[in-house]
């Protein structure tokens, strides 16, 4: 081979090379936008009762009073890893590490697991303060509540894999007439335990989602007892305001979490069904959850907008407040209804 085509040889590689080093950071940046486009979803609505049932002639289950409300309580923990993109939370590499949307629905979701399996442990599957812990929903309800960021010894959704594998220990006992030791109580004292939880959770989502556009609010903490003491001093007025950031972010919580919480209340309308019979409640909490669903409905916009109130742009976080607060006053409502003898 002659000088020059030695030379023509090394400038083509060398153009090859120079080529491929310009293409190959395209092709992953490409590769990533496209990742990121799939693993931004969430699982649509689905029937619990259908899913529960689905359940029980999958592994040969008479479902009982309770029945559909943890497996409902299983499926949508499970939804945390098996919905496309799997869990993000803890993940450290690109592109889920550039994505903040699907962690905080995630997150959201979590919360409304680990609060139903707290009130499971202490509450439902007790009959009262001196009977003994389900040991299944002692192993469940701590592993639902490791930090939703651990990726490693252990990982975060392996430790929620578990507590669902305790849940399902305890379904297979729940419906077992020789195991006497678990049940799950449906009675009007339990469901008010858990709406009280519930109700808080969606308060704080409200008072959240409303500081968007921030404003003064006027501390009321110790409002109602002249007695009432704090452990330090607070201002009269303080200023509430969402950092322009984290908008985002408490939308997305709000929306995991409704999501979440629309499945369960559907479950207890059905475990719970004579208890609300005897109260009158079941269209209270119907209304509840129609109210609900409308935090699911598709939003059109590629981003969450933070408009004034009666501005010219719309204003997610206030429309998605709306529909809490009100579900929230419902609760409320229904709490006390349930309270009434």
């Amino acid at each position: 081979m002659s000088i020059s085509q030695r030379i023509r040889e090394f400038f083509l590689l060398a153009d090859l090379k120079k080529s491929f080093l310009v293409t190959l950071p395209a092709f992953l940046l490409v590769l990533m936008v496209v990742l990121m486009f799939y693993y931004d979803s969430t699982p649509d609505l689905f029937d619990v009762e259908r899913s529960a049932a689905a359940q029980a002639a999958e592994r040969g289950h008479t479902p009982v009073t309770g029945y559909v409300t943890v497996a409902t309580l299983q499926r949508i923990t499970r939804s945390l890893w098996e919905k496309r993109g799997g869990y993000l939370s803890n993940d450290v590499t690109p592109p889920s590490i550039f994505m903040d949307n699907v962690p905080n629905w995630e997150w959201g979701v979590l919360r409304q697991a680990r609060d139903l399996a707290l009130i499971l442990r202490y509450d439902l599957s007790r009959s009262q303060s001196q009977s003994l812990e389900d040991a299944d929903l002692q192993i469940a309800q701590p592993k639902l509540n490791i930090d939703s960021e651990k990726w490693l010894l252990p990982r975060a959704e392996t430790e929620y894999g578990e507590a669902v594998e305790a849940l399902d220990r305890y379904l297979e006992r729940l419906v077992d007439p020789q195991e006497s030791d678990a049940q799950f109580y449906a009675r009007a004292d339990n469901l008010r335990e858990w709406l009280a939880v519930v109700e808080k959770q969606l308060g704080s989502l409200a008072t959240r989602l409303n500081a968007s556009v921030g404003g003064k609010r006027i501390n009321t903490d110790l409002s109602g007892d002249a007695a009432a003491q704090q452990a330090t001093n607070a201002p009269s007025e303080v200023r509430v305001q969402t950092p322009w950031l984290e908008i985002d972010d408490v939308f997305y919580e709000a929306r995991g979490s409704c999501w979440a919480l629309i499945h369960l209340l559907q479950a207890v309308q059905i475990d719970f069904a004579s208890v609300l019979e005897k109260k009158n409640a079941s269209a209270s909490l119907r209304q509840i959850i129609r109210g609900l669903e409308a935090t699911q409905n598709t939003m059109w916009s590629p981003m969450v907008l933070n408009g004034g109130g009666f501005g010219f742009t719309a204003n997610h976080s206030l429309v998605m407040a709306s529909y809490i607060s009100q579900a929230n006053a419902a609760i409320i409502d229904l709490r006390n209804l349930l309270q009434q003898g």
